[in-house]
């Protein structure tokens, strides 16, 4: 090959390896790109996995303890069993031992004067302490959660409202038209204590009708 050969054919060479530079460079991006692309799903997926409940994280937070015990004293009270789980999640967090500082006791809290009044209905005699034992406290507890649904006609925000704050309150509150616009149904819960106790219940609720639904289908 000849100098003027090399001279005629230099232009189209350099163009051509300007090409390929332009391809390469092209390439480098593209991959890099999808890289990128990668690891940020990938991280995204690690953070749904870290984020997502798993079933163990679901019965930490809303325990099966006492199940069979619930479900039998629910259903000796005509109770969707998930109410009275719902109850104790928000009342003592499943702690047999517990102790309000209004001297509530036990799994759902009952006041001894209000056991005592529960155990007549049973023609037991009222115990200093009985409150302490599940059975007797969930014995006790579901009589008087049935009670109060019959009471307010099935409406459990209302049983559930009167189980924290009492029933003579409740009645007052329905008969409050800035409250209740029908006398039945609470629309609006005056007390900020009780209407967050009974959101933090009904949500309970919600979940627990889904951990106790697999046998009762």
């Amino acid at each position: 090959m000849t100098t003027n050969q090399k001279k005629a054919e230099s232009p189209a060479l350099s163009r051509k390896r300007r090409r390929v530079r332009r391809a390469r460079q092209v390439q480098r991006v593209l991959t890099v790109g999808m890289i990128a692309v990668i690891v940020v799903g990938l991280i995204g997926l690690g953070v749904w996995l870290m984020l997502a409940p798993k079933p163990e994280t679901t019965i930490q937070v809303y325990p099966m303890e006492y199940e069979a015990l619930i479900r039998r004293r629910a259903g000796e009270n005509g109770l969707d069993p998930a109410y009275p789980a719902a109850v104790i999640l928000a009342e003592s967090s499943y702690r047999p031992e517990a102790v309000s500082s209004a001297n509530a006791q036990g799994l759902m809290q009952l006041l001894p004067d209000t056991a005592a009044w529960v155990a007549g209905k049973f023609d037991e005699e009222y115990v200093e302490g009985c409150l302490f034992d599940p059975e007797t406290n969930v014995k006790y507890g579901c009589w008087y959660l049935g009670w109060l649904v019959r009471r307010f006609d099935g409406n459990l925000a209302c049983a559930t409202a009167a189980y924290h704050a009492g029933q003579g309150q409740v009645d007052k509150w329905l008969k409050n038209p800035e409250y209740s616009p029908d006398g039945v149904t609470l629309a609006m819960i005056p007390s900020q204590a009780t209407d967050t106790y009974v959101k933090r219940v009904l949500k309970y609720y919600e979940k627990y009708c889904e951990l106790y639904a697999p046998e009762a289908a």
